[in-house]
């Protein structure tokens, strides 16, 4: 088990005070395991700070205008490359049935595509696995780190982070392509509106698959070393 890969996916999870909390043992397990750069490391702190120290509402509201609220800064993968084409559906399934062959059932209200789910997958699985898969994501995940970046987001070097684990090519043609795209005004909310008034995505036999709540994430972080979990919980 990598656990760095489960702090990075309560990281990006909805900001707690349960978070808040285990910030001192997110940061021990970064620094610990050695997965990640010392640049990495040094760059992620003002985060691990802004969640010790500022009002978890504020986070909270950061996240949303962040996250919920900007199209091109989703946390869906698929989304950056399939938008609500045919070819989405199946990409799903493919990875639904990874996370079953894996003995990771998904059992919450967010999509399979969810980066913390990603993450939260592979910190069962061995660090080869998880290269290869967030290396298919790499230009995905610079994207978003370079578009975090322009908002002067301390949460941009999380996944500068993964994208250089990754060792993504951060000014590769796939890259642009994606930042290509106008950034979303999370302000503007009529705009908004209007670019997620389009038919929801469904596939399988359950669309509510997703990811742990933070919380959960946290408590299984003490999991042993060699232990694989079988089922997330509940969100």
């Amino acid at each position: 088990m990598t656990a760095t890969f489960k702090a990075m996916s309560v990281l990006l999870s909805y900001p707690s005070e349960d978070l808040r909390d285990a910030i001192g043992e997110v940061r021990e397990i970064l620094k610990s395991e050695g997965i990640l750069s010392k640049g990495a490391l040094k760059a992620i702190e003002p985060l691990l700070s802004d969640m010790e120290n500022l009002d978890t509402y504020e986070m909270q509201e950061r996240f949303v205008l962040l996250f919920d609220r900007s199209r091109t800064l989703s946390l869906n993968l698929f989304e950056h490359v399939h938008g609500e084409s045919r070819d989405r559906g199946p990409a799903m399934v493919d990875l639904l049935e990874t996370y079953r062959a894996g003995g990771f059932d998904l059992v919450s209200s967010e999509l399979p595509d969810h980066l913390p789910i990603l993450l939260e997958f592979l910190s069962a699985r061995p660090i080869e696995e998880a290269h290869e898969m967030l290396g298919d994501a790499g230009h995905i995940l610079a994207a978003l780190a370079e578009r975090l970046h322009r908002r002067t987001s301390h949460y941009a070097p999380v996944l500068a982070a993964l994208a250089e684990f990754a060792g993504a090519d951060t000014k590769g043609k796939m890259v642009q392509e994606l930042l290509s795209v106008k950034d979303d005004n999370p302000e503007d909310l009529d705009a908004l509106d209007d670019v997620w008034e389009e038919a929801e995505v469904t596939f399988g036999p359950d669309p509510n698959a997703g990811c742990p709540v933070s919380r959960d994430l946290l408590a299984s972080m003490d999991t042993p070393i060699n232990t694989q979990p079988n089922a997330a919980a509940n969100k």
